[in-house]
């Protein structure tokens, strides 16, 4: 019996290893690139330029092979002591041949737009707006990829810019999205980018990182999800005389990654070097979502609303925008150039949306309503010490207040909470007899404490 387990494995290794392709020990590129390849024992692979090139330079050095052969007692050096094994993260997967290639997406697969939305409502608070914009951008952009160019008409790609304050729910959107479809997502940040030769990550980086999502899948990368961050970092720089190596250089180097071209990525390194296998992904199919928070977009939009009626009886007032939560909203494509970002680039993006900045109220549903709630999650792990906790209504919009003073979005509520369930998460698993906790606005304004309840006794305040 332990035979046969022994058979099984090694069949299933050796089925794992038909998956991949052959690296060239010398040059590391793969075999769809060299053609076949020279198989030496010990699982050394050894394209045939790269044989030529042994040859070639042991033939000028003059060595005899004749004399080599009947050298008595000649023992050959065993290379695969010598060689690195490339690691499972840099292993490329064969890509299928025609007749078993199927397309990842078909239309029946695809969710209508209302579907989409619905199932983003579940997750994502608000901004209906945007979520019904990327609803309709993804359903389009994969039906393009599922049908292909069928007839002389070619759609063309839907890439998006979403402009929103921090902590609006931009990654998060994005996030949800890609689960939902179940596709490859690569998320980059722009602030890391640089123009090629400089220190910092290449600008194909990204491609790298979608290719690691699909676990070096060619063909489903080439279907995944971009998502770049903070793309208002790499804004054109203003009156500066040093060279500009991650802002307008990096516009220009993504706006072929953007349109749709082949590009050599390394596989499982953020930089192209002589021991890292190189893959060449197509990224027509590959939709990218930019987003960023823009600051300082709020002005350039007064400055051109307040341009418009200035002067006479009927001008508006200098101050009328000032406080208007919606500017945002309120954005042209000329903003955006103002603001820094090159018209080739912008052209490259034909979505372009905003999210609203977060209020009192949709702070508190995020806190409560969506699947994965912060309090949900508090829940739970207080019920696995089968204690109840119940939250208050005003304790709830307290702390909304306290994170829109922060002005950091969402992203203020997990740092509020966090810091008043502390001694909560602390203190009870000391006392096995606590049935229940309610969160009170009093507690949450250091006015007082939460409300205890013991198993079979009425509440106590702490």
């Amino acid at each position: 019996m332990p035979d046969e387990k022994n058979i099984d494995v090694d069949v299933v290794d050796e089925e794992k290893k038909e998956d991949f392709e052959d690296i060239c020990f010398l040059c590391r590129r793969p075999e769809s690139k060299v053609g076949k390849m020279v198989h030496l024992p010990n699982d050394i692979h050894i394209c045939q330029n790269c044989m030529q090139k042994v040859f070639d330079s042991m033939g000028k050095g003059g060595m005899n092979f004749q004399d080599m052969s009947n050298m008595p007692n000649i023992s050959m050096i065993n290379l695969s002591d010598l060689q690195d094994h490339i690691p499972q993260k840099q292993k490329i997967r064969k890509k299928k041949s025609k007749e078993e290639a199927k397309p990842a997406f078909d239309l029946k697969s695809v969710p209508a737009p209302h579907k989409i939305k619905a199932k983003l409502d579940e997750y994502v608070i608000g901004q209906d707006y945007a979520k019904k914009v990327v609803s309709v951008a993804v359903y389009n952009h994969y039906k393009r990829v599922a049908t292909g160019t069928m007839d002389d008409i070619e759609i063309e790609k839907s890439n998006m810019l979403m402009i929103g304050p921090t902590g609006s729910g931009k990654t998060y959107l994005v996030k949800t999205l890609a689960k939902l479809l179940d596709v490859p997502l690569a998320i980059a940040d722009a602030t890391s980018l640089t123009e090629a030769g400089y220190i910092g990550d290449d600008i194909e980086s990204v491609v790298s990182k979608l290719l690691a999502a699909a676990d070096n899948d060619v063909e489903k990368a080439e279907q995944g999800i971009i998502f770049i961050d903070e793309i208002d970092k790499i804004a054109k720089k203003k009156n500066t005389n040093q060279r500009d190596v991650s802002g307008e250089s990096v516009q220009q180097g993504m706006l072929k990654l953007l349109e749709g071209a082949n590009v050599e990525v390394p596989v499982g390194a953020n930089s192209k070097n002589a021991m890292v296998p190189l893959a060449t992904v197509n990224t027509r199919n590959i939709l990218f979502i930019c987003g960023g928070a823009f600051p300082g977009l709020e002005d350039i939009i007064k400055e051109r609303l307040n341009k418009q009626a200035s002067i006479g009886f009927r001008a508006d007032l200098k101050d009328k925008y000032d406080n208007d939560p919606d500017i945002l909203e309120k954005v042209t494509l000329e903003d955006i150039r103002n603001f820094g970002m090159i018209p080739e680039f912008i052209g490259r993006l034909p979505i372009v949306f905003t999210l609203r900045g977060l209020t009192k109220e949709m702070l508190v549903k995020i806190l409560k309503e969506p699947k994965n709630a912060i309090l949900k999650q508090y829940q739970k792990l207080l019920a696995l010490d089968e204690v109840q906790l119940v939250f208050e209504d005003g304790a709830l919009e307290a702390i909304a207040e306290k994170a829109l003073e922060k002005k950091t979005g969402a992203r203020a509520l997990r740092a509020i909470i966090e810091d008043f369930m502390l001694d909560i998460m602390y203190e009870i698993p000391k006392d096995d007899s606590i049935g229940k906790v309610t969160i009170t606005r009093d507690y949450i304004e250091h006015k007082g404490g939460p409300l205890i309840e013991m198993r079979g006794v009425p509440a106590l305040e702490e």
